[in-house]
């Protein structure tokens, strides 16, 4: 695969998004090759953790990548599915699902932060939401249940300002599980996937199940939300703005969406 390497060993799967000249942004063809990484995990009974990384030391990934957008409905209606197959398989795969992350988590790699079971950074770590930078909104699990992980304070701070917040200040508010040198991440991933390992597989498998269901409901409005992201992003004025702001390197302007009132452009 172009996209995704997959390596099994000792009842470990790794899953390593492959593009780091793109800081690993995720096009369509990154999301189906991912689809089928977690749809192995379903079907193999020898992997007991999946890890989630990406290559490189710049990022796990920056989320989609919009410097190659989908252009008609069909190409965004496809990469949607995608999404939601990705996160159904992930919450569904019945083993842990540990994310590594060394550089940026941001956007859509935030909400995989998300739906991931548990998180080891480095402490070059950066996590964050991207949303409202953009012209949309973090409709695919986060803004859903993100609440629950840090509660409803910090989850609109997040999903609200798409603020950065570093590996430690990540750590303080529940997003991640521990934070190492990144020199030492390896090492520390090794121990939690090992120590995994060590526990009932049956065990893990009803307990991850439990622990899902009281955010099971979050499903019904994720698929009307992705819906209106499929209309909004291809012939909404705002995603408009913040994808050619961020392409062409400037601040976006959303005082024409605003009637003219509000701040300028930052910086």
């Amino acid at each position: 695969m172009p996209d995704v390497r997959v390596e099994v060993d000792g009842g470990r799967q790794t899953v390593t998004i492959d593009r780091p000249h793109r800081l690993n942004a995720l096009r369509t063809q990154t999301l189906r090759e991912l689809c089928d990484a977690f749809a192995r995990a379903w079907d193999d009974p020898a992997v007991g953790v999946v890890v989630l990384t990406g290559a490189g030391d710049r990022a796990f990934t920056v989320g989609g990548d919009v410097r190659e957008p989908t252009r008609t409905e069909g190409e965004k209606r496809e990469q949607v599915r995608l999404f939601l197959t990705l996160g159904e398989l992930i919450r569904g795969c019945g083993v842990p699902v540990v994310l590594r992350v060394r550089g940026w988590c941001i956007g859509a790699g935030h909400e995989l932060n998300v739906l991931s079971d548990l998180t080891i950074s480095g402490e070059s770590g950066v996590f964050g939401q991207a949303g409202t930078r953009l012209g949309w909104a973090p409709a695919w699990w986060s803004a859903q249940v993100l609440a629950r992980m840090v509660g409803e304070k910090r989850a609109r701070e997040v999903v609200y300002l798409s603020r950065r917040y570093p590996a430690r200040a990540a750590l303080a508010m529940g997003l991640v599980n521990a934070v190492v040198p990144d020199g030492e991440l390896d090492a520390e991933v090794d121990r939690w996937c090992a120590e995994i390992l060590r526990r009932s597989p049956e065990g893990l498998r009803l307990a991850r199940a439990g622990l899902n269901a009281g955010s099971d409901h979050a499903r019904a409005s994720i698929a009307p939300a992705t819906e209106m992201h499929v209309l909004n992003h291809l012939h909404g004025p705002e995603p408009a703005e913040g994808i050619g702001a961020f392409q062409h390197g400037r601040a976006p302007d959303w005082r024409p969406m605003r009637r003219g009132q509000g701040p300028p452009p930052e910086g």
